[in-house]
């Protein structure tokens, strides 16, 4: 006996019966590939869906998902938003079952620039994110779409392909699809309420044909870009950048190449380093005027000023500073024009280590490599050379030698009101300078930051305002020469007081030494250290005046960091206490409930090992990095790392120390000072935790 069904019953249950025989058939087909789709695979790409979940939990009313594309080299596919050429990814999801809506999000994209056209898009590899919304919750689910995909090259190729797969009921997590697409969330732009830059103003001005912008941020700008959005139909010219406020405030200007006759809203994209928002400003007629060149520039001139002059009470310039007051003593009973000319130029030798440094870092800039304060005690020729010339000062003042100028030279400088002497003042200024270089100080590194990320001209002027501030103490006694007057009598207690300052630049040539063993290892500073031993005794044996010798001895150390092979890899933590530095990890523990505390560090930064003794290796400090939820991560900028400069460079940072914590309360950081103290560190973490 047939039972009769009206067709609309019919009609149902046939369906039914397809989406179970259909199901059935694909969880055979791709059972060993649960949460993914198979690949589709051409000479330009690759790509698959793939879920979190391997099956539809009970009641669950969506899924987790994502399209994950993997280009091959030189090739470029498009945001939803493409610029003046291409189309965004189509999707046509008719094909699947239990599919009542889905939703792309679109990462943070990159810009193209080529023949004056501007595009928007995404190279090398990209995984979009999907919500995928079932229409009947908790029942299994076919997920079918059908992709077009533009791509291009030097030409441009749509790519036509199915991605499908079949989730039954179940409640398996596929783990590595759900930290694919958990990572790619990272990408994604956050809501303007939940970043720390906001876009302040924007103007569309279609009889100029220009859109122009004004964005803020908390911390300086290192890598700004803003991408447009004005629907399919807009395209606009590269974005001209004028930055103020210390890189804080940033106007950019487009201009707009084509318009719809009826505009969207305004939807932006701001991205700087990892940092990427959304914005959907209210359009007005103009925005204010970015300030004129140089404005705000005497405000960082002061505030290199007085990080200058702060520099010279840092350890590491003090000996060579105490030099000069030792060699003061001296000039006590000299006349007044002797002693001005040799501390001005002492002076002198300051700013013109400071002008030179100026120089080598725009010229490093210019050639696209990347820059920061410090950086050149991380080259051991640099360093041999440092170790070299702070021993000779050592063995001078131990009274081993004495470098004398040749008598014609003595006399034209005597014709020529100079005095005997002076080129030592000179190189002494410039060796403070040199030593002050691996220390950072209160408002240096906002003005150092403000400086590297600016003009020629603001670098030139920033580095003037710091050698100005660290050559003050000699600047104050050229003025007032009459000031060496109060100082003690020469007399034989300057025999003890040479052999201390000599202890001290002994020191610090150890120090140098320590900082070459991390830098080209352990042979290399083994015969640095041995050469400089053999010039000590050398000298001793040597009558004094007789040192042209030894300086081709000392010229025999240049050539070890060239000759010596090149050092292991260098552990970048320095105990199981602190985890490897891995910018890549920190959103993952942040998202798992964690603090993160990044320490930026290394052996040639006075200043970061200041920090660890006085502050982050104090107990109650130990105790609260220590905890269950904190994840301490330590950055070694010993040597060279792109890893690290990038990371600085995205927090507007040119030097270190840099600390800087994460956490649930706090996911974009919080950046600490360059001088730590307990309550700095623990009220971060306390804010990080939220």
């Amino acid at each position: 006996m047939m039972m009769h069904l009206p067709p609309r019953r019919l009609g149902h249950l046939l369906a039914r019966v397809c989406v179970l025989l259909c199901l059935m058939a694909t969880i055979t087909a791709t059972a060993a590939v649960a949460g993914s789709s198979p690949s589709f695979v051409s000479d330009r790409i690759t790509a698959r869906l793939i879920t979190a979940e391997n099956g539809v939990a009970p009641e669950a009313k969506s899924i987790s998902a994502a399209i994950e594309v993997t280009l091959a080299e030189g090739w470029k596919t498009y945001w939803r938003a493409p610029g003046a050429v291409g189309y965004p990814m189509e999707l046509d999801w008719s094909g699947s079952v239990n599919l009542s809506g889905h939703e792309l999000l679109w990462p943070a994209p990159e810009r193209f620039s080529a023949f004056e056209i501007e595009n928007y898009g995404y190279a090398d590899a990209v995984t979009f994110p999907l919500r995928l919304a079932l229409e009947s919750p908790g029942d299994a689910l076919i997920v079918e779409t059908d992709v077009n995909m533009l791509v291009c090259a030097d030409i441009c190729v749509p790519e036509l392909f199915t991605l499908s797969l079949a989730l039954p009921k179940g409640t398996q997590i596929d783990r590595d699809a759900a930290g694919l697409i958990a990572e790619a969330a990272t990408r994604l732009p956050v809501s303007a309420e939940m970043s720390d830059i906001a876009v302040t103003e924007a103007a569309l001005q279609r009889e100029q044909n220009l859109l122009e912008v004004v964005a803020q941020s908390d911390t300086p700008f290192a890598d700004l870009s803003v991408i447009p959005d004005l629907g399919l139909n807009a395209s606009f010219g590269p974005p001209e950048i004028a930055l103020s406020n210390g890189g804080k405030t940033a106007h950019i200007r487009f201009d707009v190449l084509a318009t719809p006759e009826v505009l969207p809203p305004l939807q932006l994209v701001v991205t700087d380093g990892t940092r990427a928002a959304s914005f959907a400003p209210e359009l007005g007629e103009r925005v204010s005027a970015p300030p004129a060149v140089g404005s705000g520039l005497a405000w960082f001139f002061l505030l290199a000023f007085i990080g200058g002059v702060i520099l010279n009470v840092m350890p590491c310039v003090l000996p060579v500073l105490t030099i000069k007051f030792a060699s003061a003593l001296k000039a006590r009973d000299q006349s007044p024009a002797r002693v001005r000319a040799g501390f001005a130029m002492s002076a002198l030798g300051v700013l013109s280590f400071m002008w030179a440094l100026a120089l080598v870092l725009l010229a490093i800039r210019a050639g696209g490599g990347s820059i920061g304060w410090g950086i050149q005690f991380q080259n051991p020729y640099f360093l041999t050379v440092m170790v070299t010339i702070v021993t000779l000062f050592a063995a001078n003042l131990f009274g081993l030698f004495e470098i004398t100028l040749p008598q014609s030279w003595n006399t034209r400088m005597a014709g020529s009101g100079a005095s005997k002497g002076v080129a030592g003042d000179f190189w002494t200024g410039a060796l403070a300078a040199v030593l002050a270089t691996p220390c950072s100080a209160p408002f240096l590194g906002t003005s150092i930051t403000f400086a590297l990320a600016g003009s020629a001209m603001q670098v030139l002027v920033i580095f003037t305002a710091l050698g100005l501030g660290l050559a003050l103490p000699y600047l104050l006694v050229a003025l007032w020469p009459r000031a060496v007057r109060v100082l003690p009598k020469p007399g034989a207690w300057m025999n003890t007081l040479r052999t201390l300052m000599g202890l001290l630049l002994l020191g610090t040539a150890i120090w140098l030494l320590s900082v070459i063993l991390g830098v080209a290892g352990g042979t290399a500073t083994a015969t640095i250290a041995l050469l400089m031993i053999g010039m000590l005794v050398v000298l001793t044996l040597l009558p004094k005046g007789r040192a042209l010798g030894v300086a081709g001895l000392a010229a025999v150390a240049l050539i070890v960091p060239m000759a010596a092979p090149a050092p292991a890899p260098r552990a970048m933590a320095a105990s199981s206490d602190w985890a490897i530095f891995a910018p890549d990890q920190i959103a993952a523990e942040i998202g798992a409930g964690r603090v993160v505390f990044v320490d930026i560090t290394a052996d040639w930064c006075l200043t970061c090992k200041a920090n660890k003794s006085l502050v982050l290796e104090r107990a109650v400090i130990v105790e609260a990095l220590g905890a269950e939820d904190v994840t301490p991560m330590l950055g070694d900028w010993t040597r060279p790392n792109e890893m690290i400069l990038s990371y600085l460079k995205e927090h507007g940072r040119y030097g270190i120390p840099f600390n800087i914590v994460y956490g649930p309360g706090a996911p974009e950081g919080i950046a600490l000072p360059e001088l730590l103290s307990k309550d700095i560190v623990l009220d971060a973490l306390a804010q990080a935790r939220g």
